[in-house]
């Protein structure tokens, strides 16, 4: 069997089974496979499979119409600039996460070594791109899963920055140093009823330690807020994403621990996501 015909056969299952973007899909899976960029296997259509490569190759599509999302099976996922290790302990980073990047960046002079500190780190995806653009910024980034601060460490490590970042496996309640210029953070937002809605490539497979916020949503959002009071310096700034649909009890939150807002971003979709605040006492 070709690239050609393995793409083909491929597609069709993929579609049979619903799965979205399944042209795309079984390139990746392919290239994924082969070892070859996926631009090259387009241009060598023709070239023969190993009967190894193919057994391969059926064994990822069957995780596929199984809901898994690509970046699992492909075990990275790109963000900002940057490519970053995706499994299943880490919630998949999004685009709509670089508003927090973009937010970050306006508050981070390029000559001047700023501390900052992420809260809840994930891959580690957010404290890298902000590391790898503003090398003079000092950068701590903690997490309550330890599984989580080992994929962060594995992508500072890719990215040469294993010395640069100080990765703290701890819950945001017992953290205690202080004095930083910035806190940034994307905790888990999502209300217990949004879980139950969500698609199954979220749901099922995404860890519930990093999407759920509780019942309401802002159990993580409130905890963050409330300890970034304590620990950032006077006129320190906060960057936080939310949910859609959490802007206002967020304005709340933020205004009863003595935040200024300084304005709201808003995602790709044109909807609330992203919070500047500055701690002004």
């Amino acid at each position: 069997m070709n690239y050609n015909q393995i793409l083909k056969k491929g597609e069709n299952f993929l579609k049979e089974n619903n799965i979205k973007n399944s042209c795309l899909d079984v390139e990746l899976i392919l290239s994924k496979v082969v070892k070859i960029k996926r631009e090259e296997i387009l241009l060598n259509v023709n070239n023969k499979l190993k009967n190894s490569d193919i057994i391969k190759f059926e064994n990822y599509l069957l995780r596929r119409i199984k809901k898994e999302p690509m970046a699992y099976i492909l075990g990275y996922k790109y963000f900002w600039k940057y490519k970053f290790l995706t499994n299943k302990s880490v919630l998949i980073p999004r685009p709509d996460t670089e508003l927090v990047i973009e937010e970050a960046l306006q508050y981070l002079p390029n000559n001047k070594s700023k501390n900052i500190l992420d809260i809840g780190t994930g891959t580690g995806c957010i404290i890298i791109s902000l590391k790898k653009e503003r090398p003079k910024c000092r950068a701590t980034a903690i997490d309550i899963s330890i599984k989580a601060i080992n994929v962060a460490k594995t992508n500072a490590k890719i990215h040469q920055l294993e010395n640069k970042i100080n990765f703290i496996n701890i819950d945001i309640d017992k953290y205690k140093s202080n004095n930083y210029d910035l806190i940034i953070s994307n905790p888990p937002y999502i209300s217990s009823v949004e879980l139950s809605r969500l698609d199954d490539d979220i749901k099922f497979h995404e860890p519930k330690l990093a999407l759920s916020g509780g019942f309401d949503g802002l159990r993580d959002l409130k905890k963050v807020i409330k300890k970034s009071k304590s620990l950032l310096k006077i006129s320190g700034k906060l960057i936080l994403e939310i949910g859609h649909k959490q802007k206002n009890q967020c304005l709340k939150l933020l205004n009863e621990n003595k935040f200024f807002i300084n304005r709201i971003s808003k995602d790709l979709s044109g909807k609330d996501r992203c919070i500047i605040s500055t701690k002004l006492q």
